[in-house]
């Protein structure tokens, strides 16, 4: 099966006008900007991140350097990432993050000593320089290691923040960094010590998660909607429940009655996934909603993990037949360590080249160098925002994500610095300041999960804060120069994404086809030979695989130059890959 590839558009006359025009409109279109997305545990979350960027920061105040706490709150960025992984898994996440954030701003202090930016000429040019690389390599790390969320914008932030500080000297790089690092470091602990409150929070909360997904799912074969990318979507989700649990699918019964529960409702998932595709339910709305109900009560962290729902304990009352096939065996399915580690890394890696990464990396080098270089020409106050919005802007997946970044930077932006104005008109002191900024980061670590430009409200008036808390400017004047250079920086962006033509994407989801008739004849050369040992390994690369085939044809669709797969073929590949996993599951 040789997927074929569109080519990109090219040619003379009015004809490849058309062409070029029908290709732009399809990946600039801003439809899907501003839908909201359902995030359980927001809230601890957030108010974790508001607890670990004030602890740091209160004793600066009594002691009237509160202008120190721009380099606290910096490390405290880190606690954006690896939001709902397990506590083991979260806390090396945080650690390896904590060292990049902190060394980011130790750079950017050492640069702002040698270079001194604020005098213009080539020390400015040369930071812009090293925005740039930190740009770039800032955003191939987070996308080779799937980190979401803000990711590289934070750390290039960081760095930004310290590499233009004016003025600098070599005496305030060790307490500017010795700051940062004690930040990281109470981030760290703050989000380690959670598991004393709740130990099985990550769990819960991927086990909710895949059921939500899966009662989307049957509410959409209910409705009589093309599931293809739902089922996609709930595949991965569930793929990720069970590496919460840090098992294969199914993962049968479990271990202790706290485990056994979400293991089952995992199971539970897992088989009304695979089930759906071959045999869907008698009433699927109905089942959803019971898997709804069972969603309530396991995000609802102040009670100890739920008892099933009879109507889930009993699948005949709601669930078609043998639905609950692992948790209806004799023992829990054990695979050895080794291979649950090798199911776990083929959930998380993305088949493909590291050549796939490295135009996505190209874009925001060129986008952050082109703003931050315009923001100098054009002698603009704080130019490094022009290229912290380009960043912004490029830290997507595809030009489609892109333009709907620029629209909820736009937006968000607009918003932000009215309330930034509306702050700053009040004249406020140092320990409000940094209270508001406390709160902000409350507010943002709440709803940016939700939606992107959500958070850019509360970021935007969190970064000119702490540009005024650093050093304190007229108010007009401050978010004046945020808009321009945020404009400039969101026009750049998108111009760099339409310039820079990623057709590797296509190969990507070229190589995800091929990647997924393989692990296909596996799974059926286990199935003929009757290699049941091998199962769970090949289920799990099998699921991954259909996973990323169909994540690799959005990403690719995305771009100028799309991968053309026959939307026939590729849903003749994920009805055989979930043909085999029931069968997989049955055993024949």
């Amino acid at each position: 099966m040789n997927p074929r590839r569109r080519p990109y558009p090219s040619g003379t006359g009015g004809a490849a006008v058309r062409r070029r025009s029908a290709a732009a409109a399809r990946v600039l279109s801003p439809r899907g900007a501003l839908a909201l997305r359902k995030v359980d545990g927001a809230f601890t979350h957030a108010l974790q991140a508001a607890i670990a960027t004030a602890l740091p920061v209160l004793p600066l105040l009594p002691a009237g350097r509160a202008e120190y706490a721009v380099y606290t709150i910096l490390g405290s960025f880190t606690t954006t990432f690896g939001q709902n992984l397990p506590y083991p898994r979260r806390a090396r996440v945080l650690a390896v993050v904590a060292v990049a954030m902190t060394a980011c701003v130790a750079c950017g202090s050492v640069l702002a000593a040698w270079a001194q930016p604020w005098k213009g000429g080539a020390g400015a040019a040369v930071v812009v320089a090293a925005m740039a690389a930190v740009a770039g390599l800032a955003k191939f790390a987070c996308d080779a290691t799937r980190l979401g969320g803000l990711g590289a914008v934070l750390l290039l932030f960081s760095f930004a923040v310290a590499a233009n500080a004016s003025p600098a000297s070599f005496a305030d790089v060790l307490p500017q960094t010795a700051l940062a690092a004690t930040g990281a470091a109470v981030v760290w602990a703050v989000a380690v010590s959670g598991r004393l409150v709740h130990p099985d929070r990550p769990q819960r909360l991927a086990v909710a998660a895949a059921l939500r997904a899966v009662a989307e799912l049957l509410e959409a074969t209910g409705a009589g909607e093309e599931g293809g990318p739902v089922r996609n979507r709930a595949t991965s989700v569930v793929l990720q429940a069970y590496g919460s649990l840090g098992l294969m699918p199914p993962a049968a019964a479990g271990r202790g009655a706290r485990g056994s529960v979400c293991v089952r409702l995992t199971d539970l998932s897992w088989s009304l996934l695979i089930d759906t595709d071959c045999r869907p339910p008698d009433d699927p709305a109905e089942v959803a909603r019971h898997l709804r109900r069972q969603v309530r009560l396991l995000v609802d962290l102040r009670r100890p993990v739920p008892a099933l729902l009879p109507e889930l304990l009993f699948p005949s009352a709601a669930v078609p037949t043998g639905t609950v096939r692992g948790s209806a065996k004799a023992g829990p399915e054990r695979a050895d360590p080794a291979a649950c580690r090798a199911a776990e890394l083929l959930v998380g890696r993305r088949p493909g080249h590291t050549s796939v990464l490295l135009v996505p990396a190209l874009r925001m080098v060129l986008g952050t160098g082109l703003a931050g270089a315009l923001a100098v020409v054009l002698s603009l106050g704080h130019g490094y925002w022009a290229a912290i919005s380009a960043a912004a802007v490029l830290h997507s997946v595809n030009v489609r994500v892109t333009a709907q970044r620029a629209v909820q930077r736009t937006l968000g932006t607009a918003a932000g610095l009215a309330l930034a104005l509306g702050v700053l008109a009040a004249d406020p002191g140092p320990a409000t300041l940094v209270l508001v900024i406390v709160l902000l980061e409350f507010l943002l670590e709440y709803v940016v999960a939700r939606n992107y430009g959500l958070g850019i409200i509360f970021l935007t008036p969190l970064a000119l804060l702490l540009t005024e808390l650093a050093a304190p400017e007229p108010a007009r004047a401050l978010v004046l120069e945020r808009g321009v250079g945020s404009v400039l920086g969101i026009v750049v962006g998108l111009g760099c994404a339409l310039l820079v033509v990623h057709d590797r994407a296509a190969v990507r989801a070229e190589r995800a086809m091929a990647v997924c008739v393989q692990a296909a004849e596996r799974a059926e050369r286990a199935l003929t030979d009757g290699l049941e040992r091998s199962f769970p390994v090949v289920r799990t690369r099998l699921a991954a695989a259909v996973v990323e085939l169909r994540e690799a044809d959005d990403a690719a669709a995305g771009e100028l130059w799309p991968a053309e797969i026959d939307p026939t073929e590729l849903a003749a590949a994920e009805q055989r890959a979930y043909h085999l996993l029931d069968r997989l599951a049955r055993g024949r």
